[in-house]
């Protein structure tokens, strides 16, 4: 029986590892099955899931929180897409999920937010965290577009710029004008930018 080699072995482990995985995510690739979420407690006190948007041709789903800066400037900008390309007739859902166990950004909290500052986007918690893992999220906010067939077409941030102002490339809306055309977005991936999610620690 022929001696297998273990040091080519872990190599080709390491190789398919990064075959699966994005440039800049390391969990997903672009054309990936989209991980579905159920159940998910909303600011609006009713349960969502992925599978509730099944007549939109897109889905933005967008990892945030209220304890960062950055997704605190976003957040004017995601209500903004949502109204611009959601509501009842628009062919994209806009989905927020909150997957932080810090003060201000409890399910309570966020809610009590989400009536001040009237957003207009589904916005979701996870305690679990289960959904933002399986999504290899890192920042907020970092964003997901995933096409009719859900799988993902772009992930990263919504934009070239943090400021408002200074904004050239609207990443997200680029991706869903292009797949629109039956077209692959000219831009798949970039690093989102903005806080680290605040994982719980895994202990094993």
């Amino acid at each position: 029986m022929r001696q297998i080699n273990l040091g080519v072995v872990l190599a080709l482990i390491a190789l398919v590892s990064l075959v699966q995985a994005g440039e800049f995510n390391e969990v997903l690739n672009i054309g990936d099955p989209a991980p579905a979420w159920t159940d998910l407690p909303g600011t609006d006190g009713k349960k969502h899931s992925l599978a509730d948007h099944k007549s939109k041709d897109f889905v933005v789903l967008v990892f945030t929180c209220a304890s960062c800066p950055t997704a605190v400037d976003y957040e004017d900008r995601i209500s903004e897409l949502s109204k611009r390309f959601g509501g009842e007739k628009g062919k994209v859902a806009v989905v927020a999920v909150c997957v932080n166990r810090v003060k201000g950004d409890t399910l309570e909290d966020l809610t009590e937010r989400a009536a001040k500052r009237e957003l207009s986007f589904e916005y979701l918690y996870d305690e679990s965290q289960k959904i933002a893992r399986e999504y290899g999220a890192i920042f907020t906010p970092e964003f997901y577009v995933l096409n009719q067939e859900r799988k993902v077409i772009y992930m990263g941030a919504l934009d070239d710029f943090t400021d408002a102002s200074k904004v050239q490339k609207k990443f997200v809306e680029e991706a869903i004008a292009a797949a629109t055309k039956g077209e692959a977005p000219a831009v798949k991936e970039t690093i989102a930018r903005g806080c680290r999610v605040r994982y719980a620690r895994e202990r094993k």
